[in-house]
């Protein structure tokens, strides 16, 4: 069943069809893989020839969005997809599971750049995946067959029951980190993980709500209880701010609290926990910006002139990003679920401040200096398109995500209390 009923919001509707654009122009007709960046300087536009499973993941959800806007037709977006299929069947792999940079014209593995699985640029595409199954029902089969293919039990540490960052295949060898925080963009592989049965559920209660009490490096010593959840005891810790309470992430970015949420619908199934503490992120954020003297909220990794960097609000992580007064656009569109005025507002100060091309906003300014990054990530780009198409068509990503039987079946890990009331 297709969505007819849709918030009939203009400014945003324009907006995302800019934002669609971007994937429409920078995705190769014979492969249907989208370049990861280009870089506009002046009447010089720089591209990238290198795609992910993160950007990959963007496009084809971006396709079930632009079908709901009519911006295309149904039978086209179909096309476009089963094209990406196509491509993604004919990839090299590892266990199912896709490496981390691919050419976009040729198709050829970016081995320059190392042999390297990824368990979150996976967990993304695995999600998309299912989006697509469910919503183009010509190609559920097809779909579901690449997901089935993706095996995440050989990036499961069963000594710790974690997920490592990843596999170096050339090397033969796992990372030495592991993913351990719950509050960040890696509970989307946690969660279709889980959702698969590629890893136990119990996975989830051993991720990490705070570090524990005695990790002295942390920004500040959690409060919080023990509770059990499936035979494992977990410190259910938090964070304060003032007199709010919330969950860190990593490193204080929106992207890390906000993007899994545009696939798992965490405002809705997850209200007294994930949600609610969304809701808590984009409100110390607008409140951190306030603090400032920021006119703008919104910091997260981001393209600058000379590259990519991590901007956050150290306050609200475990280790904690600098802002260095740079606001990325992604960041304040992912929060429109949360407060949509503020961001709309927020919108209408990025156009004024020249933050507006032919691809929808730019990717950050230094608020301070007003210097305008003009440049467009697919990824970006991508929690762009989601968070409108969401807002703007019911949810759409959201109902199909969890239409989808390994959506659902991972559905009672959402069942939990953050204990982020404050006490009378």
């Amino acid at each position: 069943m297709r969505y007819q009923f849709y918030n009939k919001d203009e400014a945003m509707h324009v907006l995302l069809e800019d934002t669609y654009r971007y994937f429409d122009d920078h995705t190769n007709r014979e492969t249907g893989l989208t370049r990861d960046r280009i870089d506009i300087e002046e009447n010089d536009v720089k591209t990238y020839n290198q795609t992910s499973p993160t950007n990959i993941a963007m496009y084809l959800s971006s396709l079930v969005i632009a079908a709901e806007a009519e911006l295309i037709n149904y039978k086209e977006a179909e096309e476009k997809t089963a094209l990406v299929l196509n491509t993604l069947d004919s990839l090299d792999r590892w266990n199912g599971l896709f490496y981390n940079w691919y050419v976009v014209d040729s198709k050829e593995q970016m081995t320059d750049w190392g042999k390297f699985i990824s368990s979150v640029d996976n967990g993304w595409l695995t999600a998309a995946l299912m989006v697509s199954a469910e919503y183009f029902y010509n190609l559920e089969s097809h779909a579901n067959d690449l997901i089935n293919q993706m095996d995440y039990s050989y990036l499961y540490d069963n000594n710790i029951d974690r997920l490592y960052g990843g596999f170096d295949v050339e090397q033969n060898q796992y990372t030495n980190h592991h993913y351990g925080t719950l509050y960040s963009e890696t509970r989307m592989a946690s969660y279709v993980a889980i959702g698969k049965e590629d890893v136990p559920s119990d996975h989830w209660w051993k991720l990490d709500r705070t570090a524990p009490e005695e990790f002295d490096w942390q920004r500040q010593v959690p409060k919080g209880k023990f509770v059990e959840k499936e035979n494992t005891q977990m410190f259910q810790g938090y964070y304060e701010l003032g007199e709010e309470r919330f969950v860190p992430s990593w490193g204080g970015s929106m992207f890390e609290a906000l993007m899994p949420g545009l696939y798992i619908n965490e405002k809705k199934l997850a209200e007294k926990g994930l949600g609610a503490n969304n809701y808590q992120h984009v409100k110390l954020q607008q409140n951190y910006s306030e603090q400032k003297g920021y006119p703008l909220f919104g910091f997260s990794p981001a393209a600058i002139p000379d590259g990519y960097s991590e901007f956050g609000v150290e306050e609200l992580g475990m280790s904690g990003y600098d802002d260095q007064a740079t606001m990325t656009a992604h960041a304040a569109i992912l929060a429109i679920d949360y407060d949509d005025e503020s961001v709309k507002n927020s919108f209408k100060i990025m156009k004024e401040k020249d933050m507006y091309g032919d691809y929808g906003l730019y990717d950050s300014i230094n608020l301070l200096t007003e210097e305008v990054t003009h440049s467009y990530l697919a990824l970006d780009q991508g929690m762009i398109i989601l968070a409108l198409g969401n807002y703007l068509y019911n949810d759409i990503i959201r109902e199909y995500f969890h239409a989808h039987p390994y959506g659902n079946n991972a559905e009672p890990l959402l069942e939990e209390d953050f204990l982020l009331q404050i006490d009378n």
